[in-house]
């Protein structure tokens, strides 16, 4: 039984932005400088957490943040202190919705390992199977109990709101037991424990001197400069308890919408971060925009424009253009997207990859691309039971894990809005067993470029944003090749039916001209006409048709 499928809906613009510049030509006291202010701030940032995590999941009123920030004002400044309990409340709220997500994920595999340990080795209830043999039953049990266990730490940690944070993270504070692994010693582990632990973070605030009074960036020459702690005031060198820095910044990205801001003293939040790997300053600033009204799904169809389809797979991209009747025109496309390397690697092939697709959108006149609205929730938090066994299922599950979903529709989403296109997301079930069986071989046809399942799949996306059925309507015309080429779909328009009839089957490629339907008579639905008499010579129907025909009451006794 096919599940509902959700309507497709206009992915939302960005609401901020981030640009970031890099500090370079510090001098050894700006470092020197930059590092005190940012372990003093970290150090009571991080007892304003704890003091946090020990009241626990309470309303906003009452966390006691007034006095908390009153204390730290005294150790710091007014301002700094409000970013410290600002950021104290983002982080414990932030774990709290990561503890409910892993409850509902380790519930979600108990729940299942459940179901299959209850049927026996070898053998199948309903739709649950079991377990292959008794040695993976054994181990199942096994990881059923530790996740149990586990599950009950989750739930005590959620019921007296005390989550278990780690600044500075998780990851890189148990990479300190594997040094040699990491090729890393201990003095280089050192250095980037003490750069994550930095707190250097001022929030924005309007009608501040260029949109923030703790780090002030100054448009007309790009000097910075920042508030110091009260501690450390003896280090300043610019007047009212500030320190400047040697060097400038400038922004080169999004520069012009940077300037107005800070122009008209709207606020900008500044955070800066240091690079221990490499050994280098950064600087970003960000703010938040007013989100526009994007365009329904509604609309686009109705511009009569075309739009551009996308399947995102693990190493690359395949999209085609779709008519406003779900046509596709032109040839299909294929954008490698290899995301290997490091963060910032892989991030910068991401991004060159969404580029090529914006220019093939505008170059084909498409208002907006169509993708699939996936995520992987669900399967990443059932692990193995739903993605496989064996070294097929590790391979596919691997495939799931490498697939960046998320920041895929993010910088999709964002990068369009800038070039003024619109993302349309769609239901993503079915989409490449559909479009691989009744859409590969007509793109083949049309086509001397290899067709693979997935620019089949691109094909159901689109006609699926577009409101279409993604199958292919029976009666398509074929012309003589050598005189016309064969089109790829028929009417896109579903005809009306008589009522508690059903459609005619559906084929991947052009029917036979003799078995096409014909006009109502009398009120009933004859889908072959050649079956009314069988001494014609055909043969009764088998399968999926034969069970058409006895549904609608036109299988003939003698069949």
């Amino acid at each position: 039984m096919l599940r509902v499928l959700a309507a497709p809906f206009t992915v939302a613009a960005p609401s901020g932005a981030r640009i970031r510049d890099r500090l370079k030509d510090l001098t050894v006291v700006d470092v020197k400088v930059l590092a005190l202010v940012g372990e003093h701030l970290g150090r009571h940032q991080r007892a304003d957490l704890a003091v946090r995590v020990r009241i626990g999941n309470v309303p906003a009123k009452q966390t006691g943040r007034a006095g908390r920030k009153k204390r730290l004002t005294a150790l710091s400044s007014s301002r700094w202190a409000g970013a410290m309990t600002r950021a104290s409340e983002d982080q414990y709220q932030l774990s709290m919705r990561c503890l409910a997500d892993e409850r509902a994920g380790l519930r979600r595999r108990i729940r299942k390992i459940g179901q299959r340990l209850a049927v026996a080795c070898g053998q199948k209830h309903g739709r649950v199977r079991g377990y292959a043999d008794r040695a993976e039953r054994w181990q199942k049990q096994r990881h059923l109990s530790k996740l149990e266990a586990r599950l009950v730490v989750v739930e005590q940690q959620i019921e007296h709101g005390r989550p278990a944070i780690t600044l500075g993270g998780r990851r890189l504070a148990g990479t300190r037991h594997h040094l040699a692994e990491a090729g890393l010693t201990e003095a280089d582990w050192r250095k980037r424990w003490a750069a994550a632990r930095l707190f250097l973070t001022a929030d924005g605030e309007s009608g501040a001197p260029h949109g923030n009074y703790t780090i002030t960036v100054d448009p007309e020459d790009g000097s910075v400069t920042l508030v110091l702690p009260e501690p450390l005031r003896y280090l300043a060198n610019a007047p009212r308890g500030r320190y400047r820095l040697a060097c400038t910044v400038t922004f080169h990205h999004r520069h012009a919408e940077w300037l107005d801001r800070v122009s008209a003293n709207r606020a900008v939040r500044y955070d800066i971060v240091h690079d221990a790997a490499r050994d280098r300053w950064y600087l970003d600033a960000s703010w938040s925009t007013s989100t526009p009204v994007v365009p329904t799904p509604e609309e686009i169809r109705a511009s009569g424009a075309k739009l551009l389809a996308v399947d995102l797979n693990a190493d690359h991209l395949a999209a085609i253009v779709l008519d406003p009747h779900g046509n596709p025109v032109g040839e299909p496309r294929t954008i490698p997207l290899e995301l290997t390397g490091s963060t910032t690697t892989r991030d910068g092939r991401l991004r060159a990859a969404i580029t090529r697709l914006i220019a093939v959108a505008h170059d084909n006149g498409c208002p907006a691309i169509v993708i699939e609205n996936l995520g992987f929730a669900d399967a990443r938090a059932t692990g193995r039971e739903t993605m496989g066994r064996g070294r097929g299922g590790k391979a596919f599950r691997r495939t799931v894990a490498g697939i960046p979903t998320a920041r895929f529709r993010e910088r999709l989403s964002s990068m369009a809005h800038h070039q003024g296109l619109a993302v349309i997301a769609v239901d993503p079930a079915y989409t490449s067993i559909w479009g691989g069986t009744y859409w590969k071989r007509p793109l083949q046809q049309q086509t001397k470029t290899i067709v693979t399942r997935h620019h089949g799949a691109s094909v159901a996306i689109g006609r699926r944003g577009l409101g279409h059925r993604i199958r292919r309507r029976p009666g398509v015309t074929a012309p003589d090749q050598r005189i016309g080429r064969r089109r790829a779909t028929g009417q896109a328009v579903s005809l009306a039916r008589p009522r508690g009839t059903t459609g005619p089957p559906r084929t991947a490629g052009t029917p036979h001209q003799g078995g096409k339907t014909r006009p109502c008579r009398s009120g009933q639905l004859v889908l072959f006409p050649d079956l009314e008499d069988r001494s014609r010579g055909h043969r009764a129907p088998t399968g999926p048709v034969r069970e058409e025909l006895a549904n609608i009451g036109q299988l003939p006794q003698e069949w």
